[in-house]
């Protein structure tokens, strides 16, 4: 669920119109820019492979590329008649208290599920298939989601 204050913090920044098939982040491309969800559906892809598909007002792309300072790791492509809030990135965060809230807590989500998700690889792995290798890269792979790689 979304914040209000989240929402009704946006009413004042520009509002863009995109139609099914328009790409509003392309993978390597800088933007600069973050694109909340008004209005409409997007998919995340990765190649030809979509990696998520999100409808929810307030649904936020781009933020991980302003953050840090790197171009989109996928396409985000519009799936349907989608409006956007969209704002200078990291202005946008810094001046809007419940923006940069909002974001912390949806990166928050991603690494706990993130976690879970390698779990459950662990779990799952038959004691043939914990070679060593495959069980140093999930170990690898949980220790950066700890700590920030390098």
């Amino acid at each position: 669920m979304v914040e209000a204050a989240f929402l009704d913090g946006l009413s004042t920044l520009p509002v863009e119109t995109y139609q099914a098939g328009d790409v509003i982040l392309r993978k390597g491309q800088m933007a600069g820019r973050v694109f909340i969800l008004k209005q409409g559906a997007v998919e995340v892809l990765d190649g030809e492979q979509r990696i998520a598909l999100a409808s929810e007002p307030g649904a936020v792309f781009g933020e991980l590329g302003v953050l840090l300072d790197r171009p989109p790791m996928a396409d985000v492509r519009v799936t349907e008649p989608s409006t956007f809030y969209v704002a200078a990135g990291k202005v946008f965060l810094r001046v809007h208290r419940d923006a940069a809230l909002h974001v912390a807590k949806i990166l928050a989500r991603r690494l706990a599920a993130a976690h879970r998700n390698l779990d459950e690889v662990r779990r799952r792995l038959t004691p043939d298939q914990r070679d060593r290798m495959l069980h140093e890269a999930v170990d690898a792979v949980d220790r950066s989601l700890l700590w920030p790689p390098r």
